[in-house]
């Protein structure tokens, strides 16, 4: 294997299958798929590029031990085995995140403790100095993960979570994840060979993410930084080569894509968000309602959106879901429509017998993905309806 090494992606629920091809496609070895995780082998500079370029990954995580643990003295004596000089310097800062499945640790903040309190012992030990805790920037984000008895360290190369791209400079009351919004668009198929609308762009999240996925703009171009940048074998030149190879991989897009949003504040704030993503070329956004439009286009039409929900905007969800299949039966002929709701019983209210069902969540609500299959004329429109 060379200089291959095993690493973890994290993903969300129903994204394993999503993120395993998109590792394929990137040259991973060995990719296999796990529970909201998936396990391949790379390089460094693959680990570069998985970062910068995976749109349905969370995290890249690089595992450094796994050992058993049936005890807190356990848990401590084998993470203050480890040679964390190698990694970090004792004037330099870290921040542990911890994930409990077991009997025996219940609480992963107690875990992250435990785990932080052997680190830094260990250095106080060696130099009498120790590292400190940045929450936010640390020059090392540690993983500890503990399934049953076992437990598997590793270092975090992606630093923040990274759904957080950095083109946002602004939200809505009810934004949708970024790598929620790419998995969505990659589970209802979107490859940027037709034109695109999202009639409820909110602050444009859908719509940035489709235009990265048709023109193969890498994800995570924009961000600030990743964790890997601060480790003692970062290599800026190799970080440089990849990212110009990648962005060479950039493809032409000869289609449309457009937002509606019926708040005008949404509509500046998806400007904004798509403009520092440096996509104002591909995206037109418009301050339209969308149950009052029609489609512009006799082109066949992709549409993915994320309805409000309910939850945390007022509305009468019978009656607006109605108008969403209303609008869609008698405006919008010749279109794939796919949106995510985890108001279940209000699907019942489209008065379209949706074509596919994918379960996923938002944040911590359940949800469906559905897929509706607007046809040209009315015969077919009406089977659609029986």
């Amino acid at each position: 294997m060379g200089n291959n090494f095993k690493m973890v992606a994290k993903t969300l629920f129903g994204f394993e299958p999503l993120l395993a091809k998109e590792l394929r496609n990137l040259g991973a070895i060995d990719v296999k798929e796990g529970v909201r995780s998936v396990s391949f082998y790379g390089d460094k500079g693959f680990m570069y590029k998985a970062n910068l370029s995976l749109r349905t990954a969370i995290k890249v995580l690089k595992p450094i031990t796994t050992f058993k643990v049936f005890s807190e003295e356990d848990l401590y004596r084998e993470i203050n085995n480890i040679s964390w000089e190698n990694f970090l310097d004792a004037n330099q800062t870290l921040a542990i995140d911890a994930t409990v499945h077991s009997e025996k640790f219940t609480h992963s903040k107690y875990v992250a403790l435990k785990s932080k309190d052997a680190i830094v012992d260990r250095f106080r030990d060696r130099t009498g100095e120790r590292p400190g805790i940045d929450l936010d920037y640390p020059s090392l984000r540690i993983n500890i993960h503990i399934e049953k008895e076992f437990c598997t360290v590793s270092l975090d190369s992606s630093g923040q979570s990274l759904h957080k791209r950095g083109y946002k400079s602004a939200t809505n009351i009810a934004p949708i994840n970024e790598v929620l919004a790419a998995g969505m668009l990659l589970h209802s198929g979107w490859d940027g060979q037709c034109d695109f609308m999202d009639p409820m762009c909110g602050s444009g999240t859908i719509l940035i993410e489709a235009a990265m996925i048709a023109c193969n703009i890498p994800p995570n171009l924009n961000r600030k930084e990743f964790g890997f940048e601060k480790w003692k074998d970062w290599d800026e030149d190799l970080f440089e080569k990849i990212q110009e190879s990648v962005l060479k991989k950039a493809r032409d897009f000869h289609f449309t894509i457009k937002g509606y949003d019926k708040a005008p504040s949404a509509v500046q704030k998806a400007k904004d968000n798509i403009q520092n993503a440096n996509l104002s070329e591909f995206i037109t956004v418009e301050h339209e309602d969308f149950f009052k439009t029609e489609k512009q286009t006799q082109r066949h039409l992709h549409m993915v959106f994320n309805p409000p929900y309910g939850e945390r905007l007022e509305i009468n969800m019978p009656e607006f879901y109605k108008a969403i299949g209303d609008t869609l039966k008698q405006s919008y002929p010749g279109t794939h429509a796919w949106f995510i709701t985890s108001n279940l019983e209000a699907i019942k209210h489209v008065g379209l017998r949706p074509s596919r069902k994918i379960k996923l969540f938002n944040g911590s609500l359940e949800s469906k993905l559905l897929k509706y299959e607007i046809y040209e004329g009315s015969k077919k429109a009406k089977k659609q309806e029986d």
